[in-house]
């Protein structure tokens, strides 16, 4: 799901990007090979803010991304990732992997122009479609549904 959610996303070197539900900080540092690959010079570099709302997954994910030589391309932030990270917006793409009903508004705002976002959108008992969505030049949406997956509910202010 890694690999199909990164492909997806479209990432270039450079880019910023937002992470909804960090996790163990595996995701984040698969994203940071590709925004911010040691090979390339740090000033090309993109990064990754990732979110996770609870604490004890915010700390061990810190750690891991700490332990393995990521954490200078990746900030791991303790918050409510339904209300996204508007302090470093606007975002080139936006990755949330946990399920929401609907797609926060926020995370919408803080979305580039020409940027990409992938949530899953569905129930909480775990039935939901992957969405991709696009944000054109005059800010409008374009969704493409990538099929069925299952992740945990999106909890939070605007979560489940």
């Amino acid at each position: 799901m890694v690999s199909i959610m990164n492909e997806a996303l479209e990432l270039e070197i450079g880019h910023k990007v937002l992470e909804v539900g960090s996790g163990s900080g595996w995701h984040s540092a698969t994203i940071a090979e590709i925004v911010a690959p040691s090979s390339t010079p740090r000033s090309e570099w993109g990064c990754i803010f990732t979110l996770e709302i609870i604490k004890p997954l915010a700390e061990n994910s810190r750690k891991n991304i700490i332990n393995s030589g990521y954490a200078d391309r990746v900030k791991i932030i303790n918050a409510d990732g339904s209300l996204g990270y508007s302090e470093e917006s606007p975002y080139d793409r936006i990755i949330v992997t946990a399920a929401a009903r609907e797609v926060p508004p926020p995370l919408i705002d803080q979305l580039k122009t020409n940027g990409i976002m992938l949530i899953p959108i569905g129930s909480a008992s775990l039935f939901q479609n992957l969405i991709k969505i696009k944000k054109s030049l005059d800010g409008k949406i374009k969704k493409e549904n990538l099929g069925g997956v299952a992740f945990v509910p999106l909890t939070g202010k605007l979560g489940q």
